[in-house]
């Protein structure tokens, strides 16, 4: 890991940010690609959306061992493993003669991202100056998000020729790209060289992942769940397909215009008052979405939502940087990022599992309480502003 001098931030575009826009792009194009991928080998609606699902659990299931990868060889090697995870993935997901196939690779797709993503935070957090982490992180987050919602635009030719592989060719070419440009940052040498095992690590901070890590969980799920919950209401209200995709772009637009700003709240009023205020927004959107009765109430629901999320960018990765212990930085990220992948992960399966058995809007209802809990434990557990050093 790299504890060098802090670089400034303009630094960071080319190797760092511009490489997560690109990866976002292909990301974007290709995800809602995989459903119709899985109906072309013959997958079931029900089959296919569990099939998706598996690039989350690929993720959780990596995040532990990913922290264990960067420990051991360094961000940049790391880069090179996730974006080799990454690639069979897709490829695997592009040339599949069979379902199990596109699982296997769905799976490797989310394992990439957890190296990938893993390795890109704690980089950051090796080379910027505290008091700047939650506009460097923020700014992560917000190209990442930029990218994805650029990534249907940009892929939709390729997808009118080609097909939904179309797309899954774009996600191989930007995942390519982005990992060239990202081989060229700086990496030390490991800073960890007498790894513990993982359950010490996770037991050793025990308390952090234990209190914090019920708030990341909380955004984990908010997050993930509006893609599960906002489309099935949207039908439930008779709103057409066309209106949801608008609602969302628009929802998309104001949560990447909030990236950086939400890194400069994070570095002024601390990661207390940026998480309550998150959260709060997330819980209200939820509440009021059973409310919602035409395009013009869901769509201020929906908008709600996409401020809440906006607000939302870099708050986990910039709290979990400032709560890992430098001589287990790696490790402890990776377990801190489990917390958070398994809300999203969790959330939209229970969004399916409530809305199934009590209807969608006990679902929203559940997601509003737990956003009230979430908010209760950030105020409660989350840090204030960082006090200035110099620098």
């Amino acid at each position: 890991m790299l504890d060098d001098s802090p670089v400034r931030l303009r630094t960071l575009v080319l190797p760092v940010f511009a490489p997560m826009v690109l990866y976002g792009v292909g990301t974007g194009a290709a995800a809602p690609m995989y459903a119709l991928r899985a109906l072309d080998l013959g997958a079931s609606a029900g089959a296919a959306g569990l099939i998706v699902a598996l690039s989350g659990l690929g993720m959780v299931l990596t995040d532990l061992p990913a922290g264990r990868i960067v420990a051991r060889i360094g961000e940049r090697a790391a880069i090179g493993v996730g974006s080799g995870l990454g690639l069979i993935g897709v490829l695997a997901a592009i040339l599949a003669p069979n379902l199990g196939v596109l699982a296997v690779g769905l799976l490797l797709i989310g394992a990439a991202g957890a190296v990938w993503g893993l390795a890109r935070q704690t980089y950051l957090v090796s080379v910027v100056a505290p008091e700047q982490r939650g506009r460097a992180m923020s700014t992560l987050a917000g190209a990442h998000r930029l990218g994805f919602f650029c990534g249907p635009f940009l892929g939709a030719a390729l997808v009118h020729g080609f097909g939904p592989i179309g797309a899954l060719w774009l996600q191989l070419v930007t995942t390519v790209v982005a990992a060239a440009a990202m081989l060229t940052i700086g990496s030390g040498a490991p800073d960890e060289p007498s790894l513990r095992p993982l359950h010490t690590v996770v037991s050793e901070n025990r308390r952090a992942l234990g209190t914090l890590g019920l708030a990341a969980v909380a955004v984990g799920a908010a997050r993930a769940s509006r893609s599960a919950l906002l489309p099935l209401w949207a039908v439930h209200l008779g709103i057409d397909a066309a209106t949801t995709s608008l609602l969302f772009g628009l929802a998309g637009a104001i949560d990447v215009l909030m990236s950086y700003p939400a890194g400069v709240w994070l570095d002024r009023a601390g990661s207390r008052v940026t998480g309550v205020a998150c959260g709060i927004c997330f819980a209200a959107g939820y509440a009021a979405l059973p409310f919602t009765y035409s395009v013009l109430t869901m769509g201020a629901a929906t908008m709600l939502l996409g401020l809440a999320n906006g607000l939302s960018n870099g708050l986990i990765m910039t709290v979990g940087a400032f709560a890992a212990p430098p001589d287990r930085r790696a490790e402890f990220l990776g377990a801190w990022r489990l917390t958070h992948d398994a809300g999203m992960f969790a959330g939209p399966v229970a969004v399916g599992v409530v809305g199934a058995f009590a209807g969608l809007s006990a679902a929203g209802g559940l997601l509003a309480v737990t956003l009230g809990l979430g908010s209760v434990a950030m105020y409660r557990w989350f840090p204030g502003p960082i006090s200035r050093t110099g620098g």
